[in-house]
């Protein structure tokens, strides 16, 4: 569990998060939805420790994300696993070298149980016989299961994934939501997914947060989403579709 408490934080004059309180649950697909602009990307690098906040807290499970307190920040990093909006792979590295590195930066196992490890995740997202292809080699769709598979490498705790369907047709898409929600609930990951697909919204998303103009402007499940009579929620709904 990820708990936000009055999280604020400024760049010069321009309040863009101001003072959002939430609970992201384990086992569950945590969804951040809405407009450009309006601090959704902020939010999530608060969150995995790259903005520092001005005022609140960020709270996994029971341990407080404070840049001051370095061991326990690197604590929580190493729980957290990154999927990329561009999958952002080693395009000079194989897919197997790919997922290999954060056990090699992390880690001391040896070699064979990295290996052991590598073949583990890629099982889990449904790759076989392309450890030594190179991502030039492979689809986007493919190329986001490895982006998967290198962010649970090391037996995290929290997903966060960025627009994961970026730049995938439909059919993709699906497949990879399905997996991240196969992914979350296998493995009990707290995930927060930062998208704009509506697609995603009513078919995985079990707690879903609305950010309007750097607050928490609506928060209900994919079966309240139509229900609201949030103007702004609908606004966004209905331009989504456009």
């Amino acid at each position: 569990m990820i708990e936000l408490k009055n999280v604020k934080k400024k760049f010069q004059d321009k309040e863009v998060l101001r003072g959002i309180s939430t609970v992201f649950e384990t086992g569950k697909i945590n969804l951040v939805i809405g407009a450009s602009g309006h601090g959704k990307s902020v939010l999530m690098r608060s969150m995995v420790g790259l903005i520092d906040i001005d005022e609140g807290s960020i709270v996994y499970d029971e341990r407080v994300l404070d840049f001051e307190n370095y061991d326990q920040t690197r604590e929580i990093r190493r729980d957290i696993g990154m999927l990329f909006q561009g999958s952002a792979l080693f395009n000079s590295s194989s897919v197997e070298d790919n997922v290999e590195f954060p056990l090699k930066m992390f880690t001391t196992m040896t070699r064979e149980e990295r290996l052991d490890r590598v073949n583990f995740c890629l099982n889990q997202v449904h790759l076989e016989n392309v450890n030594k292809k190179f991502p030039s080699e492979i689809s986007g769709g493919m190329k986001k299961r490895v982006g998967i598979a290198r962010a649970i490498a090391l037996n995290i705790k929290y997903l966060f994934c960025d627009e994961p369907n970026s730049g995938l047709d439909p059919i993709t898409s699906r497949v990879i939501d399905n997996l991240i929600k196969e992914i979350t609930e296998k493995f009990e990951i707290t995930t927060i997914i930062n998208t704009h697909d509506m697609k995603t919204v009513f078919d995985i998303g079990d707690n879903i947060v609305f950010i309007y103009n750097g607050s928490k402007w609506w928060e209900g499940n994919k079966s309240d989403v139509r229900k609201s009579n949030n103007n702004e929620l609908q606004e966004f709904l209905t331009a989504s579709y456009i």
